[in-house]
């Protein structure tokens, strides 16, 4: 059973937080002077960063990893809804675009980063990159092997990048889409995703064996009572999610033309 107050401490885990914040504060820091001469340190953008590593770690090394690798899909739903939405936007927002920009922008990478970074092959990614997962060898794979489950983390993450980019980019060289693209982008990842929730929800049995089978850590929570909140959470986090991106996207246009034609 799951010990509440057991939180990873693996080798694995813990470095690897460390490492990424220690670079972070060296690139953003000492080394600034040297990628971006005259560029001041942000406070804003360096609390976004380690904020991210912040809820990363509360989905990947809490109790919550335990539940949803062993007993409860919904708890592992919960996991890949964390690295999707807030971490993935915490950490684009944590990056400034001095140092995006001097990663991407340069002549052998323009290329494939345009194609990668359009809304197109963002949400295609974004979608098939999580839907992929769920399929139920696959996911079952990533259950079993520690390898795979990381693998699975680590995509899930970068599905999430995908999905914010065309939103909130940092970068000048491959900038956030324009207020329209934006809502066309979100309305159909709104389809997309529906159709993932429908899979989830509607299915008459569980879907995965290992649920099936799982000890009930919640009293009088069938599995496939699991299955159904698991479905429930991927699309009304979802739904809340494209929505209210979608209406900050309308905030965000509607200022700018009020300014355009005061201006005028």
């Amino acid at each position: 059973m799951i010990h509440w107050s057991d939180w990873h401490r693996e080798p694995a885990i813990i470095p690897a937080w460390i490492a990424l914040g220690w670079l972070y504060a060296l690139l953003t820091g000492p080394w600034r002077s040297r990628i971006a001469p005259g560029t001041p340190f942000s406070p804003g953008r360096a609390a976004c960063f380690y904020s991210a590593l912040a809820v990363a770690y509360l989905a990947l090394g809490s109790p919550l990893d335990h539940a949803g690798t062993v007993f409860l899909f919904s708890a592992h739903v919960t996991q890949e809804l964390l690295l999707l939405y807030p971490v993935a936007a915490l950490l684009l927002l944590g990056l400034p675009g001095w140092l995006v920009d001097g990663a991407l922008d340069r002549r052998f990478l323009r290329r494939p980063a345009g194609l990668i970074l359009n809304p197109l092959s963002c949400g295609a990614a974004f979608i098939l990159g999580t839907a992929a997962w769920h399929l139920p060898r696959l996911f079952e794979s990533a259950l079993q092997s520690a390898p795979m489950q990381a693998a699975h983390m680590g995509t899930t993450v970068a599905a999430g990048l995908l999905f914010w980019w065309p939103l909130i980019s940092p970068s000048r060289a491959f900038p956030p889409a324009g207020p329209a693209v934006k809502a066309l982008y979100l309305t159909c990842a709104q389809v997309a995703f529906t159709a993932l929730f429908s899979y989830v929800f509607m299915a008459d049995q569980a879907i995965y064996p290992t649920y099936r089978y799982a000890p009930r850590l919640i009293a009088g929570l069938s599995p496939i009572e699991d299955q159904r909140l698991a479905g429930v959470l991927l699309g009304l986090v979802s739904s809340l999610v494209f929505l209210g991106a979608l209406g900050a996207g309308f905030f965000q246009w509607a200022r700018h033309s009020g300014k355009a034609t005061a201006y005028r």
